[in-house]
């Protein structure tokens, strides 16, 4: 009785979840398809939004999603890589590192903001800028990546390593041949945790990279993200909801992009760890 009590708690849960995301995205759809048009799509905002369309909204959100994840990419990788395997797991150092990233990645993205725009935007003289906004955006996706992609290598078995280097493998060979193929799965679903979250900031773009909406014409221009547009349309601007929604499908959709470019990375990567075992 308390197990078929329990499986129906799970299954109301889900079935909750469900249709609240479906909801959602059935209300997005409903009043966002009637905005999207060709001119939505490739024309410049007039009117304050509430006419025209959104490309250079969307140019601005690729670039500034471009300078993030150059930069945390890298930067999150190594760092996995150091914790993981140059480190001892269980020891004091990586402990105290792993805390701080913990509570760098529930750091609220107000706070982010602010030190974005006080370190990148006022003392780094970059204003706001594509690319103040695309380096405060990697500090938000730093301890999520470091993260996920510790844990994917830590979970690779340590027979792999043992049998590289009876093999006579360098330790760079190892990392680059067998132990990064085997957790890239980890690493792309780190990678797209914390891109799903760069993608829907608001507060720390506000801050950093600005509200203009025109056609950037390099990094240091001010650019406005999609999330930041939709914002303003849903809240400062009279008759801006029409867009608004069309906004944030256009935002949701390229959630979904996203997330079906990881699975067929993942899938790449998953018969390429089927070949090395």
């Amino acid at each position: 009785m308390a197990d078929r009590f329990f499986l129906l708690t799970l299954w109301l849960i889900a079935g909750l979840v469900t249709l609240t995301f479906a909801w959602l995205l059935g209300d997005i759809l409903i009043k966002g398809v009637p905005a999207i048009s060709w001119e939505f799509l490739s024309q410049a905002p007039s009117r304050a939004g509430r006419q025209g369309g959104i490309w250079p909204i969307l140019v601005s959100t690729v670039l500034i999603l471009s300078v993030a994840i150059c930069v945390a990419l890298p930067l999150g990788l190594c760092s996995a890589i150091w914790l993981a395997e140059f480190t001892r797991r269980d020891g004091p150092l990586g402990r105290r590192i792993g805390l701080a990233l913990d509570i760098l990645a529930g750091v609220p993205s107000i706070v982010i903001g602010l030190f974005g725009y006080a370190f990148f935007s006022g003392f780094l003289g970059l204003g706001f800028s594509i690319l103040s906004g695309g380096l405060t955006l990697a500090c938000m996706m730093l301890p999520i990546l470091v993260r996920t992609a510790e844990s994917g290598l830590t979970a690779v078995p340590d027979e792999w390593r043992h049998a590289a280097a009876a093999l006579g493998m360098r330790r760079g060979s190892v990392l680059w041949h067998v132990l990064l193929p085997a957790a890239a799965p980890a690493i792309t679903a780190g990678l797209l945790l914390a891109v799903g979250r760069a993608t829907a900031e608001t507060a720390a773009l506000i801050f950093t990279s600005g509200y203009v909406d025109r056609m950037p014409e390099s990094l240091n221009d001010s650019g406005r993200a999609l999330a930041v547009h939709i914002y303003d349309l849903s809240m400062n601007v009279t008759g801006g909801d029409h867009a608004a929604y069309g906004s944030a499908l256009v935002l949701v959709t390229l959630i979904i992009v996203i997330n079906l470019l990881a699975n067929l990375l993942s899938l790449y990567w998953a018969k390429r760890k089927v070949t090395l075992t």
